[in-house]
């Protein structure tokens, strides 16, 4: 006996992979944007977007001087003393009270010393702040020209013509003080800058000046 039902036609089916609509999705999306950009670049004429480019440094002018700081700061320069201050080297503190120059002669008579350029005469006081007896001697002090060039004292011009002079090789006890007269034989045409005083001969010596 025959069935007359239709025998139903076998079905295909389609399986669909999953993530692949996902995958096509970001394709197209990247595709558009990158289209917009496209358009985008054409319509501003190649413009670079404003702040882009090179960076540029900053003026060191524009932010104002850098504070100085104590390394670049230049050391001050130590004063130096004049006629009428008193300084020190070792055991004595020396003070320049006067100077006279252009004096073509010391002493009187028979004692008379005559300069062979001019005399300059430094009046000072030295005073003993030692503890023990110290000799001052004038041999020991030199005058300074502006020139660099160093002078001796006339020791026995100073002896012979200078009655106050004490200051050929005169002990001075500790705390006393004796006011001497320094004697220079030098060029008339000199010009003074100081005059350097030590305690003795191997000291260092301070130095006075007598431009001011």
């Amino acid at each position: 006996m025959y069935n007359n039902h239709p025998q139903p036609y076998p079905q295909t089916v389609i399986v669909q992979k999953k993530g692949g609509g996902c995958l096509k999705a970001v394709l197209v999306g990247a595709a558009v944007l990158m289209g917009l950009t496209v358009v985008g670049a054409i319509v501003n004429g190649g413009a670079e977007p404003e702040g882009a480019g090179t960076a540029t440094m900053a003026d060191p002018a524009a932010e104002g001087p850098a504070e100085e700081t104590e390394a670049d700061a230049e050391p001050e320069e130590p004063k130096t003393a004049g006629i009428g201050d008193t300084v020190r080297d070792g055991d004595f503190a020396f003070k320049v009270t006067k100077v006279e120059k252009g004096l073509a002669q010391v002493g009187e008579g028979f004692l008379v010393s005559e300069a062979q350029g001019q005399y300059v005469l430094i009046h000072v006081t030295v005073k003993n702040i030692g503890t023990e007896s110290q000799m001052f001697s004038d041999s020991s002090q030199k005058l300074v020209d502006k020139k660099g060039r160093q002078f001796d004292a006339d020791s026995g011009a100073a002896a012979l013509g200078l009655k106050n002079s004490n200051s050929f090789l005169n002990s001075i006890n500790p705390g006393n003080s004796v006011k001497g007269i320094l004697l220079f034989d030098v060029p008339r045409n000199i010009t003074l800058k100081s005059v350097e005083l030590h305690d003795s001969i191997f000291s260092d010596g301070v130095e006075v000046s007598l431009t001011k």
